[in-house]
């Protein structure tokens, strides 16, 4: 249960806030939305800021649906609440400071409900949603309720719930912490994505341990430049590190340069993986499509259904969480025994045609590379490779995941993921340069038509790999949603009758 119901005096001052009140009556808070849809009678109402509109539009609607209060983000605002008869509380526009105060609030709003919640955050460009995946279903194998929020979306026990971004906003954020703590969760595995640690999103949750798996170059539309983006992920070990009332533990990854140099600066106890001079030192065997075993250094071992060398580091980052969280590496390891395939991460599509069919959710570079080389580490007579790169995003990595692609590949298929409001032919004509000279590519903006042309163009023997949108069951076009699924794509292209590119 929530701390409210609770004046909103009280609960500001729990929250240890700065801001500006016009207090009114000084109403008492029952719940706290910033969808106006979903206010009810004594609802706090926060204005999240927009790019798109003035979110204070909806403060009429908001007060006919039974909000008390509001918190609001500019003079205009305030001046619309007070006219209204809302208790107004104005905070500084900015994304930093906005956010930074509402998690505050959320979390002091929450606070009884969430007190036993034990949170493990994972970042990291690489890696975040399968080790948060292998995580949450071996402390389930362990016996504890257990529940992981990211990019696959909020699941725990039968319910999965998909949620708009990879870390949800403040008050979404929390409604969704407390779900699961009120659904008997010991345990929430959440990805923490860059731009919610750098808009201090994640402001009031206290975590027991941060995991970092490695950093390479994505985002940068949003950060600027690499410098930027790496400080963004840092924060997790220092700022809502100092910040946590937990005992707060570090999962460093030691075969990243990144993490190398951090490691000395962190005033924490941290855990490594990742080699063989590592805390927690697992090596990988017997690697396949479908499966992988994993072996400690003093030979405990586990077969897991993960497959593929790009697996092993998530594996290894797993039992290194595990090992923060207090089990001994030969004990946490039987718990990878069941976890099942990661959905759209080194997934295999079955077929009966000789040849294997991969789809992931590799989207930077250095993803589609290790993808690519760790399929071609099963020994395939060929590898055929369809990707595509997202529009209304970092520009600069398309040729840079053409020549990922290309290197590692025998066909390259170029197509388009989630072009957004951009030409899909344009940003195909910007991935185009760096396919490796003599490379073969082909490049059909349909993606449906890419993918049959790729399962179509496979022998005994190859591996098609479908790179990019992995789990995702739409494309983006304009600023809209279509149905569509690589798995179902591959699975309909086996149906037909092939046709040779």
């Amino acid at each position: 249960m929530a701390v409210g119901p609770v004046l909103l005096s009280e609960l500001l001052e729990k929250a240890g806030v700065r801001h500006s009140t016009s207090f009114g009556a000084d109403p008492v808070i029952e719940s706290i939305e910033s969808d106006s849809r979903r206010v009810a009678h004594g609802s706090l109402f926060v204005c999240e800021p927009s790019a798109n509109r003035d979110t204070h539009e909806f403060l009429d609607q908001a007060k006919e649906a039974g909000a008390v209060a509001a918190i609001v983000h500019s003079a205009e605002g305030w001046r619309r609440a007070n006219g209204i008869g809302l208790a107004a509380v104005g905070i500084a526009p900015e994304g930093q400071a906005f956010h930074f105060a509402v998690g505050r609030i959320c979390s002091a709003f929450y606070s009884e409900t969430c007190r036993d919640l034990e949170v493990v955050g994972i970042t990291g460009t690489n890696g975040k949603t399968s080790t948060a995946w292998i995580v949450r279903h071996a402390l389930e194998a362990a016996g504890h309720r257990t529940a992981y929020l990211g990019t696959l979306g909020l699941a725990y026990g039968t319910q999965t719930t998909t949620l708009e971004n990879t870390t949800p906003f403040p008050v979404e954020l929390w409604k969704r912490i407390a779900e699961v703590a009120e659904a008997g969760c010991e345990t929430l595995v959440m990805e923490a994505s860059s731009h919610a640690l750098y808009q201090r999103r994640l402001a009031g949750v206290s975590f027991s341990v941060g995991v970092f798996t490695n950093l390479s170059q994505d985002h940068l539309d949003f950060h600027g430049d690499m410098e930027s983006y790496e400080a963004a992920k840092k924060l997790l070990f220092t700022e809502y590190a100092a910040a946590s009332v937990k005992d707060f533990a570090a999962v460093l990854n030691i075969s990243d340069e990144v993490a190398q140099r951090w490691i000395p600066d962190l005033p924490v106890p941290v855990f490594t993986y990742g080699s063989s001079e590592a805390m927690i030192a697992l090596e990988g065997k017997d690697v396949a499509v479908d499966g992988l075993t994993l072996v400690s250094a003093s030979g405990g071992e586990v077969r897991m259904r993960l497959g593929g060398n790009y697996n092993l580091e998530n594996a290894r980052a797993a039992v290194a969480t595990l090992a923060a969280l207090g089990y001994d590496v030969d004990e946490a390891l039987p718990l990878l025994a069941e976890v099942p395939p990661v959905p759209g991460r080194f997934e295999a599509v079955p077929n009966d045609r000789g040849f294997g069919i991969l789809v992931d959710y590799a989207h930077t570079p250095d993803a589609l590379e290790a993808l690519l080389r760790s399929v071609r580490e099963l020994g395939p007579r060929r590898i055929v490779t369809v990707f595509g790169c997202g529009g209304d995003r970092d520009r600069n990595k398309r040729p840079k995941m053409a020549r990922a692609a290309s290197a590692h590949s025998d066909l390259t298929v170029v197509t388009s993921d989630n072009p957004r409001t951009e030409d899909p032919e344009a940003i195909i004509a910007e991935i185009l340069p760096g396919i490796a000279p003599g490379k073969r590519v082909e490049t059909y903006t349909d993606r449906a038509e890419a993918i049959r042309l790729a399962v179509h163009a496979a022998e005994p023997g190859d591996v098609v790999v479908i790179a990019g949108k992995g789990h995702e069951d739409y494309q983006i076009i304009g600023r809209q949603k279509f149905p569509m699924s690589d798995r179902q794509m591959a699975l309909e292209a086996l149906a037909m009758e092939p046709t040779k590119p």
